[in-house]
């Protein structure tokens, strides 16, 4: 069925009338009636009767008329779909986090790309560790990621959105958990349990740069695949363990107690990122919104 012959025969269907519908297409009645005769033809079937006082649609053009309507849509539009695309409104951001200790930058964040850009779909990838989220980034699989990095490779542009306390995670009955803060040195001979490391991992980093400073190698006897886990861990008493203010915040851990740490370290910052090199337009703007959300990022 080609676009003409489309919106000759949804003319005549909603007309109901071949002279009205010719004047609402700006042609003649005849050149009407052959552009119908001609999709009849190359569809085998009538999809309109006639009399000299009246006009309707078979059975078979009552079933093809809701799919014409749509094909006429979609070509008249199809100019502003470019258009919209050209300007980031449509389309699709793949988003990685690290659910759950993330979910309240994400949650923001998906409500005002649903607000200001209603055409756009954000797909959100959770259960992405930082180090994860950099290489699916990197390989494109991901157009964008939220974690935490302390460095980051060349071909990654960033925002900082977030910026979280480090903190100790300790058992309840922990010989240091009624301090109101704890020092590295002091855990020197405690187990710990951390997350899967890697050259992007900052916690694992931060964790053997702050043991270094105090003079250790921590004894690492557990890796947990994500924070939630790690608190389990803790709490059952297998260690302890570093994490951040967040997860403290929302992430249930019943039987852990959280202790600032005595030497201040810096705090982790969250970042949004994705490849220097992306010009997608609707990952543009999401980067914009989220400029907005967060006002004054550091970059």
């Amino acid at each position: 069925m080609e676009i003409q012959q489309a919106r000759c025969f949804v003319a005549v269907a909603e007309q109901r009338h071949f002279g009205r519908a010719a004047e609402q297409l700006r042609m003649t009645q005849s050149a009407l009636s052959r552009s119908v005769a001609q999709l009849e033809r190359s569809l085998g079937s009538q999809l309109v009767e006639r009399t000299t006082r009246r006009v309707w649609l078979t059975a078979a053009g009552e079933a093809l008329l809701p799919h014409a309507q749509e094909i006429v849509t979609l070509v008249d539009r199809s100019a502003e779909i470019v258009q919209e695309a050209t300007r980031g409104r449509t389309g699709r951001v793949r988003l990685g986090f690290a659910s759950p200790s993330t979910n309240h930058v994400v949650g923001p964040m998906a409500r005002q790309i649903r607000d200001r850009l209603p055409g756009l779909r954000l797909q959100l990838v959770s259960s992405m560790l930082s180090h994860l989220g950099l290489d699916r980034v990197l390989a494109g699989e991901l157009d964008c990621a939220l974690g935490r990095w302390d460095v980051l490779p060349a071909q990654v542009e960033s925002m900082v959105i977030a910026q979280e306390q480090l903190l100790i995670a300790l058992p309840v009955g922990h010989r240091l958990a009624r301090r109101a803060a704890v020092s590295i040195k002091e855990l020197h001979a405690d187990s710990w349990v951390v997350l899967p490391s890697g050259p992007a991992a900052a916690l694992p980093q931060r964790l053997h740069s702050l043991a270094g400073q105090a003079g250790f190698i921590p004894k690492i006897t557990q890796i947990a695949p994500d924070s939630a886990t790690s608190l389990v861990l803790v709490a059952a008493g297998y260690g302890v363990a570093l994490t951040q203010s967040t997860v403290r915040e929302h992430i249930h851990a019943e039987g852990v107690e959280f202790r600032p740490i005595a030497e201040q370290p810096p705090p982790l910052k969250v970042r949004l990122i994705w490849r220097r090199e992306d010009l997608s337009p609707a990952l543009r703007e999401v980067i914009e919104v989220t400029r907005r959300l967060h006002h004054d990022p550091v970059r």
